[in-house]
């Protein structure tokens, strides 16, 4: 592999005796991870659902590698959304926030939504998640991906971390800052990083992780925890980006927890003035375990008082969702809890108790429910794969290696007889989608933009 030479003199003199083995690790074939949607089965069902074999990840008790020779990426249990693709190294830190349900849990720098769909799983549907990316292009391909985990509770936002701090302090009991770095451990599988990659660009790198960081720490409560995470293995952006920060917000300090013991410890000594503490932090290193480089430090903000309580977002008057409630009672089993909001013609179910949104970049402000046309209501795709299939009056159920499956995520429509309706089309039991029965047809609502071609 084509590394940069002045890493590899770096990784060198820091590594010394372990240099030969992690250079070594390169030669290797890297790990391949997903992990289970715990919103919908348990990694024990997923195990035996899947037609390959399964390797449990030691540091995430969801996550599993699968062989290379799997394509889990095109398989019709990806998108009823029954599994998240992640390399396993990555899972980790969402592992270590440790999100409870219930909870206010901020993801700022979110994309592309491993971990955010990590947290939201184990958040289990309570509390508010709000998975916020800067970058508007990647923000699109964050919402995508919490709509394809049937997640209910999330605000997707499009914003720079200091006017999210500046709105909601001290309003999060977690936040985690996967913060965007120079992607040294990411090398074996990022040809990008490593075109990109110098000195000068790591120092860069380590100045804007410092402030989104400080800014992160502004939105936890007192009492909070806060995980600092990447994908480098330089130590200006890792123990020197945490020892900065310890100095500049004493009322932060590293939180020492049980981690995996294939975890290394911090290495203060690879930064000036350290504090003792450093050594509590995580490596990840890939000739120590099976997965890329990461690094990760757990911290805790002193105190203990609740969050913040914030003006709320009103919710849209009942008297203009006459459609959707007759959609409801049509197509539905059980009214849905009554927090609703429009944006333009699009009717979301938001999360409880969502702060008000005036002057923010949303774009999902919540569960997706569909569109308010003239006269009529036509569901959102999210709302399918949010529900379970009992949940809907109609529904027809495909075999995972059936052609009706292959044929349905095309696009086409299916021959079937049945009542007249929407219905919930499920893949072994799993919502994938909306078809509209009218004759002896199943008129087909994949959403275009995701349809299978071939």
């Amino acid at each position: 592999m084509n590394l940069p030479e002045e890493f590899l003199q770096r990784m060198e003199a820091l590594l010394g005796e372990e240099y030969p083995a992690f250079l070594e690790s390169y030669e290797k074939e890297r790990s391949q991870g997903l992990r289970a949607n715990l919103l919908k089965l348990s990694p024990q069902a997923l195990s035996q659902k899947v037609g390959f074999p399964l390797e449990p990840v030691e540091w995430a008790f969801e996550g599993f590698r699968y062989p290379a020779s799997a394509r889990p990426g095109k398989h019709p249990f990806h998108e009823a959304g029954l599994y998240y693709i992640q390399e396993p190294s990555a899972m980790s830190a969402a592992a270590l926030l440790d999100p409870q349900p219930g909870e206010w849990v901020l993801d700022l720098c979110a994309a592309p939504g491993g971990k955010s769909t990590q947290l939201a799983a184990r958040m289990g549907g309570q509390g508010l998640l709000v998975s916020n990316e800067i970058h508007p292009a990647r923000s699109k391909i964050l919402s995508q991906n919490i709509e394809r985990m049937g997640i209910p509770n999330a605000l997707v936002t499009n914003e720079t971390p200091d006017k999210l701090a500046q709105r909601w302090p001290e309003a999060f009991d977690r936040v985690l800052v996967d913060a965007p770095c120079s992607g040294e451990g990411m090398f074996r599988k990022d040809l990008e990083a490593r075109a990109q990659w110098s000195v000068s660009h790591v120092g860069m790198c380590a100045d804007r992780q410092l402030r989104i960081l400080k800014n992160g720490g502004a939105m936890v409560r007192p009492g909070g925890r806060m995980v600092y995470s990447t994908c480098t293995f330089s130590p200006e952006e890792n123990e020197g980006v945490i020892n900065r920060f310890l100095r500049e917000c004493p009322e932060f300090s590293v939180e020492r927890v049980e981690a995996c013991p294939l975890f290394s410890t911090g290495r203060p000594e690879w930064v000036e003035n350290p504090s003792p503490s450093l050594r509590d932090t995580f490596r990840l290193w890939p000739h120590k375990l099976d997965g890329e480089g990461h690094y990760v430090a757990v911290l805790r903000k002193e105190g203990d008082c609740p969050r913040q309580s914030f003006p709320l977002e009103p919710p849209v008057k009942e008297s203009l969702l006459k459609d959707f409630f007759q959609f409801e009672e049509d197509a539905l089993t059980n009214p849905l809890e009554r927090r609703f909001l429009l944006f333009g013609d699009q009717l979301y179910q938001m999360p409880k108790n969502l702060p008000d949104l005036k002057g923010l970049r949303v774009l999902r402000p919540g569960l997706q429910l569909g569109t308010l046309k003239k006269g009529r209501f036509e569901p959102a795709h999210g709302l399918a794969l949010a529900l379970k299939k009992e949940d809907a009056r109609l529904w027809v159920d495909l075999p995972a290696d059936s052609g009706e499956i292959l044929a349905y995520l095309r696009g086409e429509a299916l021959s079937r007889e049945g009542e007249k309706g929407w219905v919930l089309v499920t893949v072994e039991g799993f919502p994938i989608g909306w078809g509209k029965q009218s004759g002896g047809q199943l008129k087909n609502h994949y959403p275009k933009g995701l349809r299978w071609q071939g």
